[in-house]
């Protein structure tokens, strides 16, 4: 390898590297109006999906908060509820029925149990309407 080539991959690994780990919507939009069934698409940078169980480095695995005031204690396993909906087998998109009325939505990445990892990786909440 010459060394234009050792330098241009030292600089790609080291900006990945050193690059934050982001979770975030695809789809829908923030302030989206929607019909049910509600297509909800998950994205991700810097960072792997596993399915829950197993234990990789720097990966997990998608959990959907709803209606959430409140984030779950951060150093727990996240809870299993219809506020808290986990994708324990690495989903990167989901279709819910929800009844017509206004969402709030929220990403959190958890590890292979569950936990979310330190720092938290978090989306920024959306909010989104659902139409009759």
């Amino acid at each position: 390898m010459n060394k234009l080539n050792l330098f241009l991959f030292l600089l790609m690994y080291s900006a990945l590297a050193f690059s934050s780990p982001e979770v975030y919507f695809i789809s829908p939009k923030n302030g989206e109006v929607v019909n049910s069934p509600v297509t909800i698409k998950f994205g991700l940078k810097n960072y792997g999906i596993a399915p829950a169980g197993i234990n990789f480095p720097e990966t997990g695995h998608h959990h959907l908060l709803v209606n959430l005031t409140e984030l779950p204690d951060l150093k727990s396993s996240i809870p299993a509820d219809e506020n808290h909906i986990h994708f324990g087998k690495g989903q990167t998109e989901t279709f819910l029925e929800l009844k017509p009325g206004e969402y709030s939505f929220q990403l959190l990445l958890g590890d292979w149990m569950h936990v979310p990892h330190n720092p938290p990786i978090l989306s920024e909440k959306i909010k989104i309407i659902v139409k009759d």
